[in-house]
Parts: C-alpha cells; structure tokens; sequence
C-alpha cells in the first residue's frame, strides 16, 4: 500500500496495480485482519489494520452517503446526462440488435437539458494501425431531428447538447503537457488531429442567470500492455503503457489548468477510465467537489455494465453547485458504461 501511494500516477510500469477492481484495496486487509487474528500475534494484526487504513480511501466505498443529506430541488435545476456511449450508435454489445433509432429514443427518452456525450465515432478493429481505428461520423441531421432546439457543441469525439443558451466553448489541447516526442499527431489520426489532441470539450452555458462551465471529458484508457504482455506490430508494450500513462496525466493536467483560470461554476463529468484506487484523480484543482455522496450506492460502479466492478465514470463540482439527484442508469444494451443522470442547480 506504500508503494501504491508512492507510484501510482507517478510511473506507468505501475499500471497492472493500478487496474485491481477498488474493493481489493478494502476487502485484501479485512481478510488479512482476519487471517492474522487467528495467529494470536499483535504486530501482523497491526500491519494488517495499516495496510487497511492506507488502502481505504483506494477502495472506491461510498460511506458518505450513509450521512449526505441532498439539498432539495430548487427552482431552475436542470438534468445533466453524461454517458460514454460506446462509439455512438454502433451495435457493440450482445443482447442486439440495437440499432440506431434506439440509440436515439434511448438517449431522447432522458430529457436532460444538457448532455455531455462521449465517443461519439465509429470503431474498425480490423485496422493494424490503432490510432487509425477511431472513425469521425457526422449524425448531425439526425441530432437536429431527435433534438430539437438543442445547440450541438463538438470537438473530436466529445459531443454537448444543450437546450439552454449555449455563450462559449472550447476544446483543451492536452498536448502542450506531453512529452516532446508525443506531441505529434500521429499519421493514423492526420485528418482528425483532434481525437488525439483534446480529451475535454468545455461548454460556458447560462443556467439561473449565471455562466456555468460545463466540462465533458473522456480520458484515454489506463497502461495496461504490460499486464496483458502483449505490443502492438510496431510498438512494445512499454512504449504503448508509457503513451497511455503521459497522455493521461496530459489530459489532467489541462483540465486543472483550465479551471484555475475559470471564474465561472464548473461542472466536470464523463468518462475518466480512472478508478478511485488511481492517484491520477489527485490532479483535479482542490476547488472541485466529488459527488459521489449523492448516489445511493455504497459501491458505486459503472463498468462494464451487468458485472460492473470498476467506477470510471464520475461528476464533479465547484460548491457553488447544488446536486439534488443523482443515479447510474443501465443503457439498455447499447453501451458498456452506465450513464450518469444528474439533477443540480446553481446555487
């Protein structure tokens, strides 16, 4: 548990640690008090109590909803949705088929005043390149049908939808926090340098007469080459670890910078691939607030739906924001993330 809290975020070879479901963190020491109360000897129960105490916090238990007390709904709150959708409308899950008039009736029948939507491309698998695989679409007739009077923000494969007036957006460049030789956009990904270049779309919308930031994120998946021993034709699997881990913390790290310089309340939700048990989270400004004490659960997890032992999926807040409800929804098939539905207000 020393090490973890040393290495974890601080070096990618740490990886294959950092992907144990978070209740190993918790569940690991309760056995081992269990296992050295039996031995009767007072200092490998101490070790045990220690290591639990270190890893609680890794452990992704949501104690605090036994005591969080949500505000009530008040006048103006809105719904947010944020979900990753699993490249969009595509049929990926079994169960099928579903198709793309029920992704679309799916998404509709939420009737959020915003949603913060992520993967929003297609997928080839077949392709050797893996940056390659990653697909643009354009549904935009579509989104105009099923949404109507919703302003369509889009940056790469973040997409925000929002009924409310929408004053500003931007994407944030992750790039400038890479190491120099990563900066690149690689060749796979030259006509759509932004599915590599941004992992947050920020959208300024105007909720109860003040300017709220609403930050849609979808950070790149966690090193995890080096657990599956497995490279890629023209990479190793340390040098694919080593890219995940520094755009990662890249997409971080812009995210911080970012809201540091916002005055406006913020709103942070999506898909971060990053369970409680990773230090990764640390990086997010102390201004913001997890909201996980709404949620009813005392396990909160979101993926992969049906089995689901990780959290990746979060929302968070300046305080100046007001959440009166919040629930993990099962996506009725079409995607292995559950969707976030959030009813909140400027306070």
């Amino acid at each position: 548990m020393v090490a973890h809290r040393v290495l974890s975020g601080r070096a990618y070879w740490w990886g294959p640690v950092d992907l144990a479901p978070p209740f190993v963190f918790a569940a690991v020491p309760i056995l081992l008090i269990a296992l050295a109360a039996l031995t009767r000897r007072r200092l490998l129960i101490a070790y045990a109590v220690c290591g639990l105490i270190l890893g609680f916090d890794y452990s992704g238990i949501n104690a605090a909803t036994l005591w969080h007390s949500r505000p009530p709904v008040a006048p103006g709150a809105i719904t947010l949705v944020t979900w990753n959708t699993e490249y969009w409308d595509q049929d990926l899950e079994p169960g099928g088929p579903h198709t793309t008039e029920d992704f679309y009736k799916f998404l509709s029948s939420l009737d959020a005043d915003v949603y913060l939507l992520q993967e929003y491309a297609h997928v080839d698998l077949t392709r050797a390149d893996t940056f390659s695989q990653a697909l643009a679409i354009d549904q935009a007739d579509l989104l105009r049908q099923w949404f109507p009077g919703y302003e369509i923000v889009l940056a790469g494969r973040d997409l925000t939808l929002s009924r409310l007036p929408v004053v500003g957006h931007h994407w944030l460049d992750s790039t400038p926090w890479m190491p120099a030789d990563l900066r690149p956009v690689p060749p796979g990904l030259a006509d759509r340098p932004l599915f590599y270049q941004s992992q947050t779309l920020r959208t300024d919308i105007m909720l109860g007469g003040q300017v709220v930031s609403f930050y849609n994120s979808h950070i790149y998946q966690p090193p995890q080459r080096i657990f599956r021993l497995r490279s890629d034709p023209d990479s190793s699997m340390f040098a694919i670890d080593r890219f995940n881990f520094e755009i990662r913390r890249a997409s971080y790290r812009a995210l911080a910078a970012d809201i540091s310089g916002n005055p406006n309340r913020v709103v942070l939700g999506g898909d971060f691939n990053t369970s409680p048990a990773m230090n990764l989270l640390q990086l997010l400004p102390d201004r913001l607030v997890d909201q996980s004490p709404a949620l009813a659960s005392l396990y909160p997890a979101t993926w992969p739906v049906g089995s689901a032992k990780w959290r990746l999926d979060w929302l968070f807040t300046t305080p100046d924001v007001d959440v009166s409800a919040y629930d993990l929804l099962d996506p009725k098939g079409l995607s292995d993330h559950k969707a976030q539905r959030v009813v909140l207000s400027a306070g």
